[in-house]
Formats: C-alpha cells, sequence, structure tokens
C-alpha cells in the first residue's frame, strides 16, 4: 500500500476494536475477491489494474450496499422497528439491497421512489423490488431531499397501524452510520494487498457520498498515502468534497476516532456525469464493453461505467503513470443492465 510517509493514527486492530463496539447484522459475502484485470491493462497500455469485486457481495446482485446497510440495520434491530421507510429513484440499487436485507430479517419495508429517467418501467432494479416484497410508492419529486416529507407521512401511517416505523435518510441522518461499512471495507482491502504484496497508488469507485466517506476516514485513520478518486454519478447543490468531508467526520464521531477530514482532503470529480444522472455516456457505454469484452465482469450504465471511464481517461492523458498501480472498486449496480437495454443494444 502506498502509505509510508503519512503517520498512521490507528492501527487495523484499534479500528477493527471500535467497529465491533457498533451493532451490525452480518450480511455481505465477505471478504469480496481482489483479481488484476491483466487483459485492461495491456489493451490500455497503462498501469497495473486490480478490481475489487464489491459486485459480489450478496443480496438480490449484490453491491456496496450490502456493506453499508449491515451497520445501518444493526441501528434498526437495537432500536425495536420492525418496519422501514426509504426511498430513491426507481432504479436505486440501494432499496434494492436494503429490501431484500428486509425480506432476510422478516421487516416490513416501504418504498418512496421518484418517478426519475426510468419512470415506473418494472425492468432492473423496479423489479426486483416487487419480487422482494416492497411496498412501493412512487412520486414526482426531483430531488432525493424532498422525499424526507414524504416518509415522516408514511412512517405516521404504519404507527397507526400498529408498526414502529424506522426512517433511513441517506442523504441525511442515516449517512455516518451507512458509511462505515466503507471504514471495514478497506480494513478488509488493506489486508488483502498485505498479503498479495500490492502496493497501490490509487483506488478509483463511483462515489458521491457514503462509500468515499468511509474509505478516505479508514484511509486517514491508517495513515495511507493511497489517493482515493470518486467519480461522481450526479451533481447536488453541494460539493461533492463537502458533503463527504463531513460524513466522514459524522462517522469518526461515531466510532469516536479523533480525526477531523477537510473538503480539500477529498478527491472527487463531477466531470463524468454527462447531461444528467441515470442518463449514459457514450464514454461509460464504451468503458462497459471493452470490461466486458476483455475481462468478462460487468459495469452498468449509470454509475462503475462512467467511473471507469473516468480511470480510462485518466490513464490515456498519462495522469496515472504506466509503473503505478491502481485499484478499481466495482460497487455493483448490474441489475440496470436491463432497465437501461435499449440504450446498451445501440451500436458503438
Amino acid at each position: 500500500m502506498a502509505g509510508e510517509g503519512i503517520q498512521a493514527v490507528y492501527s487495523l486492530e484499534q479500528i477493527r476494536m471500535l467497529l465491533e463496539k457498533v451493532p451490525r447484522v452480518s450480511l455481505a459475502n465477505l471478504p469480496t475477491p481482489l483479481e488484476e484485470c491483466k487483459r485492461l491493462s495491456q489493451i490500455l497500455l497503462g498501469p497495473r489494474i486490480w478490481m475489487k469485486r464489491d459486485d459480489q457481495t450478496g443480496l438480490a446482485f449484490g453491491g456496496n450496499k450490502t456493506r453499508q446497510i449491515e451497520f445501518l440495520l444493526g441501528d434498526v434491530i437495537t432500536q425495536g422497528a420492525n418496519a422501514i421507510v426509504t426511498g430513491a429513484g426507481s432504479q436505486s440499487n440501494f432499496c434494492r439491497q436494503l429490501t431484500a436485507a428486509a425480506a432476510k430479517l422478516g421487516l416490513k419495508i416501504c418504498l418512496i421512489l421518484m418517478r426519475g429517467v426510468k419512470g415506473s418501467e418494472l425492468q432492473g432494479n423496479l423489479l426486483l423490488d416487487h419480487l422482494l416484497g416492497a411496498e412501493i410508492e412512487i412520486v414526482d419529486e426531483a430531488d432525493s431531499l424532498n422525499l424526507v416529507p414524504h416518509f415522516e407521512r408514511k412512517a405516521e401511517s404504519l404507527r397507526q397501524k400498529g408498526y414502529k416505523p424506522y426512517i433511513v435518510e441517506p442523504r441525511g441522518r442515516s449517512a455516518p452510520l451507512l458509511s462505515l461499512g466503507y471504514v471495514n471495507a478497506l480494513l478488509e482491502l488493506v489486508g488483502q494487498l498485505a498479503e498479495r504484496k500490492i502496493s497501490l497508488d490509487y483506488l478509483y469507485l463511483s462515489a458521491a457520498n457514503m462509500t468515499e466517506a468511509g474509505l478516505a476516514l479508514a484511509a486517514r485513520a491508517l495513515g495511507l498515502r493511497l489517493k482515493i478518486v470518486g467519480i461522481s454519478p450526479i451533481k447536488w447543490q453541494e460539493p461533492r468534497p463537502v458533503d463527504i468531508a463531513h460524513i466522514a467526520n459524522c462517522t469518526a464521531e461515531i466510532l469516536g476516532l479523533n480525526i477531523q477530514l477537510s473538503p480539500n482532503q477529498i478527491l472527487n470529480s463531477e466531470d463524468y456525469i454527462g447531461e444528467a444522472y441515470g442518463i449514459p455516456t457514450p464514454e461509460g457505454n464504451a468503458a462497459l464493453r471493452l470490461v466486458a469484452q476483455s475481462e468478462g465482469i460487468l459495469l452498468d450504465p449509470v454509475y462503475t461505467a462512467k467511473a471507469m471511464a473516468a480511470l480510462i481517461d485518466h490513464i490515456q492523458s498519462k495522469k496515472i503513470k504506466r509503473e503505478e498501480t491502481v485499484l478499481f472498486l466495482h460497487t455493483g449496480g448490474t441489475p440496470a443492465l436491463f432497465a437501461y437495454a435499449q440504450e446498451l443494444a445501440q451500436p458503438a
């Protein structure tokens, strides 16, 4: 790991012990595989590329949310709740994985979903939400922050029916708990890298908030000089580094880590979003095909393909040197392949 030169504040074991104090429901298939993408590196004439396969965490096609919701559901169970209320876009990976977890734990789940780009078409994640037994309401909101009043309304309705609901706000009060999953993930990754004697220079991922926050916090706590580069799939009013640093600092408080991150310590780019969130880009679709046809690994058109397009661009523009080593975190999202079949079927 390219971490020498920055003094570690905490050891792996210290952070692991702090994580063990936080209630958690074991759901993910861990550790996830670490695979070298030799053919991709050769085709790009680029650096050594590894991929961390968090698309294989389990729970209805897997993805990064499985790690996140382990700690969230620990709090749900601790609070004695028996119903969950949450929401996002109609093709939300978070909602799909949380719905699968709720089914596994025997919890009722109600999803308030924004119509978004794909609307109410029963395909991809929305189809899976139905199959997994979620109670679904689709609303005409454009920003997920506007879903909170809908959550409160639904929760009150559930209380009147005798349920004890737990509201999950992924962009609000729930974010620090969710980011704990990627504090834990970095500990896992450090162990895998040490075992294989791999020294990383960069970690690329699709990220807008919790995943990068957890990784950045753990990297800072361990004193790693690893460059974590988040590629945002969405543009919100608040700059991503500001939000990510805030979530990381709230997560540090949960763990009792004496660490503060500032926005200037967060690398997150909005340069690869394209026209808008949820709309594939030509570069992303090309990256998706390249990885599929060189490594037999499927990305998704909304998140990971755009992040891979960024990585490819940074390799080809020589921002990343050929002698360096990069890890790409595959955060999942593959059900979107089916929701975006028409766009992906178009000639390259």
